[in-house]
């Protein structure tokens, strides 16, 4: 199984932010599994590959969504306190 994820950004430095804070995950994944996550201008792009088991896959997926948006919220938030 594989996923391309896309997530695009007003400009490159939050996509930066958000690249730098999801990406630290990439390090520890099931065998099987491999995440690999890049910035792109203001894109981020994550490819998930998984030899295992669906849910797995499914899992990964929403974890890495679920990061994202807190990385989103953070950022936001310090920007505002700057």
């Amino acid at each position: 199984m594989e996923a391309e994820i896309i997530l695009e950004y007003g400009d490159a430095k939050f996509a930066e932010a958000v690249a730098k804070a999801i990406s630290p995950d990439n390090f520890k994944v099931p065998k099987g599994l491999s995440i690999k996550t890049m910035r792109k201008a203001n894109k981020v792009f994550t490819k998930i590959r998984n030899k295992g088991e669906f849910p797995t896959f499914i899992s990964t997926i929403d974890d890495l969504l679920f990061c994202a948006s807190t990385a989103e919220k953070a950022i936001k938030v310090a920007k505002r306190l700057q």
